[in-house]
This record gives structure tokens, sequence and C-alpha cells, in this order.
């Protein structure tokens, strides 16, 4: 029998037995119906259900009401016994001595017997085995949308009707495989709206966009799949990074909130009474700031830590697809692209300046006047002087000797590196005053290059020496920043903000000039510069170097720091006037020149200056805890 005759069943190929017409005309054993759909029964109308439960022709797949009850078709039943007198229905050749194996008999060595499949996946099982009993199947099929083991797969692959159905490896979720407006195998892929598409939909909505089969797409796709998985390293190690440093920001706010607090307390124990209400305020203005900080990183923490955890789900999601679905792979990795895309600016950084750490200041400043008012009101009714003698006095003592304990002024080598970092001041490169020869990494890192860069016009950008500066200015307080020397000549220091970048290299450089100052590593020791003075300093090499601008004491000091130690290298400040009035006569040229000019450097807004003078200068801005992890990735 060969199956291409209008008398012979398209899903078993032998004669009609107890034939059926479906709406759409086409005749079917009932027998072989009610095979193909055991759940359906033998009286209901075949088909695949689509979507509402609605039922399709096995040939044809037009649709026909569920539940249609199908009668014998008496006369083409008749038909057939005529034919079957007659002898017609006998083919030619030896096959009808040899009937095709029932459909619940397959050998059991067939290709797709269970033992074929890894124990921990469950295989696709074939819909047309009866249930219970379902074995596993061979090849899926997107036109029947059903899946077939070897014996049931017999008419698609003998029938010439069923020859153009298209057959692919067992699908577990056929009906994703469908069209949803038009319920046919999604065969084509739109590269403009990134969609897998049907024939319905590329000729009516896509028509003139880029169509593409989707065995071709997967294949580009997968071409660049490396290039985008390394991507996504990529972009979770700088998520990671990102968190790490939002996390040591919300642990810097709150430890220096924590000692604010103390200082404040301690500031406000020492002064009157009168002053509980003003402690009140400026403890809430701390916290206040702490708060509205706090709200902020961790905001940005949770921020990043929600995307990494979407590019995780996304890329484990890509793991799991099968290697045969297509439609799967693709929607999965644009899911995965999307996760990628989204948020790939870099996140906000960290705060430039902690706003609340200013309250002791003030309050200092408090302490003092009203120290200042009482001892001269002393003085004035003891009469030990007049009022402009006595103000006079009593500022000069202010200045000289009442100090606080919190004062830098006292601290040498003696200070461990946990005080300064209680001042620690988060530097930020400003790629706008950059010059051509160097080379930034991110906002933390910086090497001086061969190559001028392209960098956009700017007019604070320095045009004659290797040199960046640090946003923001400081005008107030103390401030502490570190930096790794990581090879070269380099220089660090501070700058006034107003110095023009446009004055040449002779007087533009830091220290060379009267508003800046700072330390040099010339490749075998260090140095002070300051108004084109330098002064050697015997300490070794440190990589490390810590700097502490002491605004209200007017003075400038570095570091070298080395396993958490810190030993003072040099300390600039203009020499204390003396009690009686006169000023100090210093035989150090390099001091002279501090006690003639270095206050007029605080009389600006300063920032963090870098100089980078060899050729392969290469400096970082350093991480100001052990546990902080670089994100300049050195090349």
């Amino acid at each position: 029998m060969d199956g291409s005759g209008p008398f012979s069943c398209p899903i078993c190929l032998e004669p009609l037995r107890e034939p059926v017409t479906l709406p759409c005309g086409h005749n079917f054993c009932l027998a072989c119906l009610g095979a193909l759909w055991p759940h359906r029964g033998a009286g209901v109308s075949g088909g695949t259900s689509g979507p509402g439960g609605t039922a399709r022709c096995p040939l044809c797949q037009e649709p026909f009401p569920d539940g249609l009850q199908l009668r014998k078709n008496h006369t083409l039943s008749e038909l057939l016994q005529m034919r079957q007198g007659s002898g017609l229905t006998k083919g030619p050749g030896p096959e009808p001595s040899a009937p095709s194996a029932p459909p619940s008999a397959p050998e059991p060595s067939a290709p797709c017997a269970p033992e074929s499949w890894p124990a921990d996946e469950e295989p696709v099982r074939c819909d047309a085995c009866p249930e219970g009993a379902a074995l596993p199947a061979k090849l899926s099929c997107l036109s029947c949308l059903a899946s077939f083991c070897p014996a049931h797969l017999g008419p698609h692959e003998r029938s010439p009707a069923l020859r153009g159905h298209r057959l692919v490896l067992p699908l577990r979720r056929l009906e994703e495989s469908l069209c949803p407006r038009h319920l046919r195998p999604l065969e084509h892929y739109c590269r403009a709206e990134r969609v897998c598409l049907c024939e319905a939909c590329a000729a009516q909505e896509h028509r003139g966009h880029e169509l593409v089969p989707l065995e071709q797409e997967r294949a580009l796709q997968e071409a660049e799949q490396s290039k985008v998985m390394s991507a996504v390293e990529d972009r979770m190690d700088e998520l990671g990074a990102g968190i790490a440093q939002s996390r040591r920001t919300v642990a810097l706010i709150k430890s220096a909130a924590v000692a604010e607090r103390e200082r404040v307390s301690r500031l406000f124990a020492e002064a009157s009474a009168t002053l509980q209400r003003f402690q009140t305020e400026v403890l809430g203005f701390i916290d206040e700031g702490e708060a509205t900080m706090l709200s902020r990183s961790q905001g940005d923490l949770r921020r990043q830590e929600a995307q990494r955890g979407r590019l995780s789900r996304a890329r484990h999601n890509l793991s799991q697809v099968p290697e045969a679905d297509s439609i799967s792979y693709l929607q999965e990795f644009l899911a995965l692209r999307l996760a990628l895309e989204e948020g790939c600016g870099p996140g906000p950084g960290p705060p430039r300046e902690l706003s609340f750490t200013k309250s002791s200041q003030a309050v200092r400043a408090v302490r003092e006047l009203l120290a200042a008012a009482c001892t001269s009101q002393w003085e004035q009714l003891q009469g030990l002087g007049s009022d402009e003698d006595g103000l006079q006095k009593s500022g000069s003592e202010v200045d000289v000797d009442s100090q606080g304990p919190d004062s830098t002024s006292h601290l040498e080598s003696e200070a461990t590196r946990d005080y300064f970092l209680k001042f620690a001041y988060i530097v930020d490169l400003d790629s706008d005053t950059a010059d051509k020869f160097l080379q930034l990494f991110g906002t933390k890192g910086v090497k001086r290059v061969l190559s001028p860069i392209n960098y956009p016009e700017s007019p604070t950008r320095f045009t004659h020496c290797e040199q960046v500066l640090g946003e923001g200015a400081l005008d107030r307080g103390t401030y502490y920043w570190e930096v790794e020397i990581i090879e070269g000549w380099v220089s660090v220091g501070v700058m006034a903000e107003g110095f023009s970048p446009q004055e040449p290299y002779d007087r533009g450089r830091l220290g060379r000039n009267p508003l800046s100052c700072c330390l040099q590593w010339n490749g075998r020791s260090f140095s002070v510069w300051f108004y084109g003075l330098e002064v050697p300093l015997p300490q070794p090499f440190s990589p490390t170097v810590g700097v502490c601008l002491e605004y209200a004491d007017r003075a400038l000091a570095f570091y070298a720091v080395q396993d958490g130690k810190m030993s003072l290298l040099r300390r600039l400040r203009a020499s204390k006037p003396r009690r009686n009035g006169g000023p100090t006569a210093p035989t150090d040229p390099f001091q002279n020149c501090l006690d003639n000019h270095f206050l007029g450097l605080f009389s600006h807004r300063l920032k963090p200056a870098f100089f980078l003078e060899s050729v392969d200068a290469h400096l970082q801005i350093g991480p100001l805890k052990k546990s902080c992890i670089s994100v300049l990735k050195r090349r």
C-alpha cells in the first residue's frame, strides 16, 4: 500500500476502516483518531487542541468545534467494500504481505528508549502512545503540535501528505513554538524588532524588515555569545566592586557619624549649660545628614545588587536552555542582553564630602570664642588692660595654646592611621583638568602616556604640565587621603582653585609657585616643594603616601603609610609668633619662605593635585581601608 490513494487513511496509510469525515473534508479511520488522541475518545473529533480547546485536523490543521460527534461515512464505507471486492485496493509488489507494525509495539532497542536519556532529565513522551505507557519521543512535529516515538513517526516518514510537516528534536513546550496570533510555526526572526515570527507575521506586520531563519540567527548569536558573556562578566565585576565601594561608603558614613557624635558630645560637655539647645540642634543636624547620605548610598547598593541578581538569573536561564530549543535560546539571550544593557552607565560615586563632619569645628569655634570672651571680661574686671589688648592677648593664646584634644596641630608620628581615617576624604580625579598626555583609569588612577589623548576642550585643562586635579575644592576642616605610587616620578599635593592651567612649564608645575605645594618622589628620594624651593627628605621610599590638609591650622602634612602605621615625612606650616609679639627668625630659607608665603596659599580654596613627571609615571588614589578592592586594573 503506497498510501497515496484517496481511500487510504493519512495516519496509518492503510485502507480506511470505519471511515469518518472531518468538516474540512479529510477522511480518517475512526480507530486511528482515537489512538492519536486517546484522551478525547473515539466518538469525538480528533485534532490537536488549540487555544480555548479548539480541535484541528491532523492533516491540514483546520480548526473545528471541539466535541463534534463524528459518525461513520456509510457511502464511503460501501464504496470501499466495493473496491475491496473488485481487488482494486491491492497494490503491486509484496507490500500487502508486509503489514506495518502496530503503533503500540515498538522494538525495545528503539533509538528513543528511556535508557538513552540522562537519569536526571525526564524525556519528552510520545503523544500517540496510550496514556500511562507513552514511550520517549524521537521527533516533534510543529505542524501537528505533537511528539512521536519511532513507531508512531512512520506516517510522517512514508506519507507524501505529511512529509511537508516540520520535524524537529523533541520539544517539551510545543505551544511556545506557535505564533499566538496566527497559530502557525515560528520560522523567522526579525532583526529590526528582535522577535520570532511565523509566515503570516513576516508577510504582514514585518514586511520590509530584515528577516532570517531561526537557525541562521542563532548561529550569529552564538558567534557573539563569548563576547557578550565576557561583557557580562566584566559588568558583574564592576558591579561587585561598586557594591564593595557602596558598603565601604556606608561603613564610613556610620563610623564618621559615631565619631562626630562623640566629639560633639565631648565639646558640649565642656560648654555652659546654656548651650544645651545648640547641642540638640547640632546632633539633630548630624542625624539628618547621616540619614540622608545613608539613604542615598544604601539605595545605590540595593540597585547594584538587584541588577547583579538579574544578570545572574538571566545567565543561569540561558545556560539551562536545551541545545535544540532555538526559540527559548533567543528569548533567554535577549533577556540577558536587556539585563546587561540596563543601567550600563556608571552609578553615582561616593560622596566627596560628609557635610555633617563640620559640626565639631563649629562647636569648637563657639567654645574658643566663649573662652576668649570670658578671659577678656575677666581681665577687664581685674583691670589688667584695655579692651583691645585683652582681646589681642586672648586671641593669641587661643591660636597657640587652646587647641582641643582632637586638633591635628599636635599630631606627629605618634598618631595612628585609624585616627586619620576619621578625616578621610574621597578624592575623584577631574577629567576636565587632565593634561592630554595623561590617561585616566576611572576616577582613581592616572598614567602618563607617550601619545596624546583626544580629550574634549576645557578651560580648566592643563596645557603645558602633565598634571590633574581632584574634583571639589576644600576651604575648611581637616582632610586626609592616600596615594599609591605605582611607578616613575610623581608629585602629590594641593593647588589653589584659581590657578591658571595655561601657565608655562617652569611656573605651572606643582610646588614651583606660591599657589601650590607638593611631596615629590624622584626615583631616589622624597622631597617637598613650595614656591620653587626644594627640601630633600631622609626617609626611605614608601609606595603609599598619606596627605593630611589641616585647613584650620594652615598646615599640610605628608606621611609614609606602611602596614597600617604612619610615619611623618614633613609637616609644612608657618612658624608661630613669639609670646612677646616678636616674629621668629629661622635660618632655614625654606622655612623662611613658608613664614612669608605659606599662609597666602590658604587664602584660596584648595584642590588635591597630582603631577606625573617621568614618561613611565603611574599613580592611583589609594584605598583608605585594608579591605578595599581597587577598581583600577593596572595595565
